[in-house]
C-alpha cells in the first residue's frame, strides 16, 4: 500500500465519527495550523443542487482573469484527490499525503474531527501553502454549522432549497433554509436563487438582518433563452448576450446566472475579473458526473452519466432529456441509489421517462440493493431487469439499447463516478 492510499484510509477510519455539525473542532484543527483561513479572500457556496456547477463556472472565469483560484468541492467522483483544485486542476497524491501529516500533529485526539472536518482543514492549509488568491469554499451540509463556515468571504452564494438531510437540518423548507442562511455574513453581498416564498423571505430577512446587499436570481440577476443552447444574461454591471456554456442542461443558465451574480460582486470587492472573463469561463468550464456525456464507439448506443441524487437533481435531469436523446431511442436507464435516500421518490420522477431500466448499485455500503430499487419502482416504470454488478449492467444496458439508443448511468454521484471509473479502466479511492 501506498503512502496515499495509507493516508487516505486512515482518514476514512474517521467516518465512523458520522456527521458532527458545529464549528468548534474545525476552529481548534485552524488554531493548530495557525489559523490559514485568516486573510483568505473567498466565496461560500450553499444550496441543495448546482453548488459544483455555479463553483466551477467561477473557478474557470477566474482562471480566464489570471486570478489564482482554489476551489474545495464534495463529494468526489473517483478520486480523493478531486476535491481540492488549484486552477482548475486537483492536487497530487504527494500533496494529500503532506496534507494529512500536517493535520494529524495538531488532532485533540480527545476531541477527534469527523471525516468533513478534517478534510476541511487540509483545504485551507492548501490554500495557504499554495497561495492562493481566491478560494471557492462549497458547503457539505447545511450550512450555519458547516465546517466550512469558519471562511471568511467576499461573496456568498445560495443555489436553491429544497427538502434534504432532514435528520441534521431539521423538518421542513423553513429549518432548512434557516441553516443555509447561516453562510450569510455581516455587510457581505449574497447572490441567491431561492424561490419558496417562505424559505425565500427567511433567507432575505437574515440578510437585511445583518446588513449584507441581496442580489436575487429573476431580479437583479436574470436570463433569457435563445435559440438552442444559448441564453442572454444581464447584471447589475454587465449584460452577455449569445452565451453558451461547456455544461449541458436546461438548468445551466439558472446556474450560469448565478454565477454572473457573484463575478459582479467580486470585482466590486476588486477582484480583476470581467465580463468577458466570464463569458470565456463558461465556454470552457468542467463539471464531471452532472448530464455528462461519455465517448462510446460507432455502433453504440450513446452514453450519458448524471448523478440526479435528490428530487431536484431529478427535475433537472428530466428538463434536459429531449436535448439528450435527440429523438434516439429507446432510453435504457442504469439506476443505483443511496438507502439514505427518498428512494421511491426519486424513483418516481425518473423511472417513467425511460422504456427499459437495469438496476444495479456501486461498491459502497450505504448503496440500497438493487432487489430494493426494484420493489420499490411506481406502478408506471418501464420493463426492468436486476444486475447488481455495474460494469454488467451498463454492458446489458448497452445491448438492450442498440446502436439507435441512449444509455443514461443515474441516481446517485457514487454510481456515476463507479461507473467513471469503470469506464476509464481507473481505479477508485471511495471507501
Amino acid at each position: 500500500m501506498s503512502a496515499y492510499q495509507k493516508a487516505v484510509a486512515k482518514l476514512y477510519e474517521l467516518q465512523k465519527f458520522g456527521i458532527k455539525l458545529g464549528l468548534s473542532s474545525t476552529q481548534n484543527l485552524l488554531e493548530g495550523l495557525g489559523d490559514p483561513h485568516h486573510g483568505l479572500a473567498c466565496v461560500h457556496l450553499a444550496g441543495t443542487n448546482g453548488k459544483g456547477s455555479v463553483g466551477a463556472m467561477l473557478e474557470a472565469a477566474l482562471i480566464q482573469a489570471g486570478v489564482k483560484v482554489g476551489f474545495y468541492t464534495s463529494p468526489h467522483l473517483e478520486r480523493f484527490t478531486e476535491r481540492f483544485r488549484i486552477d482548475g486542476r486537483e492536487i497530487s497524491q504527494g500533496e494529500v499525503v503532506e496534507l494529512c501529516e500536517e493535520v494529524w500533529q495538531v488532532v485533540d485526539h480527545r476531541e477527534p474531527p469527523t471525516y468533513f472536518e478534517f478534510v476541511t482543514a487540509m483545504a485551507f492549509a492548501l490554500f495557504r501553502r499554495q497561495r492562493v488568491e481566491l478560494a471557492i469554499m462549497e458547503t457539505g451540509l447545511g450550512g450555519r454549522l458547516d465546517a466550512t463556515n469558519i471562511c471568511e468571504p467576499l461573496v456568498t452564494v445560495i443555489t436553491n432549497l429544497s427538502r434534504e438531510h432532514e435528520d441534521y437540518l431539521g423538518k421542513g423548507l423553513a429549518n432548512i433554509a434557516f441553516e443555509k442562511a447561516g453562510i450569510i455574513k455581516p455587510g457581505v453581498p449574497l447572490i441567491h436563487g431561492v424561490t419558496q416564498p417562505a424559505a425565500r423571505k427567511i433567507v432575505e430577512d437574515t440578510a437585511l438582518a445583518k446588513g449584507a446587499p441581496i442580489y436575487r436570481r429573476g431580479r437583479e440577476i436574470t436570463f433569457r433563452r435563445g435559440a438552442g443552447e444559448s441564453f442572454s444574461l444581464r447584471g447589475r454591471l454587465w449584460s452577455l448576450a449569445h452565451q453558451r456554456t461547456n455544461l449541458v442542461g436546461r438548468h445551466q443558465p439558472v446556474n450560469a446566472c448565478l454565477a454572473l451574480g457573484a463575478s459582479e460582486a467580486l470585482a466590486e470587492a476588486g477582484v480583476p475579473i470581467r465580463a468577458e472573463h466570464l463569458a470565456r469561463g463558461l465556454n470552457q468550464v468542467h463539471w464531471p458526473g452532472r448530464l455528462e456525456q461519455w465517448p462510446t464507439e460507432p455502433g453504440q448506443a450513446t452514453l450519458w452519466l448524471d448523478g440526479a441524487h435528490n428530487p431536484g437533481a431529478a427535475q433537472a435531469l428530466l428538463a434536459s432529456l429531449d436535448s439528450m436523446r435527440q429523438g434516439r431511442k429507446p432510453l435504457v436507464m442504469v439506476v443505483g441509489v443511496m438507502a439514505d435516500k427518498e428512494v421511491g421518490k426519486l424513483l418516481g420522477l425518473i423511472l417513467p421517462a425511460a422504456d427499459m431500466v437495469v438496476y444495479s448499485r456501486p461498491v459502497y455500503a450505504r448503496a440500497a440493493a438493487p432487489e430494493v430499487l426494484a420493489a420499490a419502482a411506481p406502478p408506471d416504470a418501464p420493463p426492468g431487469e436486476i444486475e447488481p454488478d455495474l460494469q454488467k449492467a451498463m454492458e446489458r444496458a448497452q445491448a438492450l439499447a442498440g446502436p439507435q439508443g441512449v444509455v443514461l448511468v443515474t441516481g446517485s454521484l457514487f454510481t456515476v463516478g463507479e461507473a467513471r471509473t469503470i469506464l476509464s479502466g481507473g481505479i477508485s479511492d471511495l471507501p
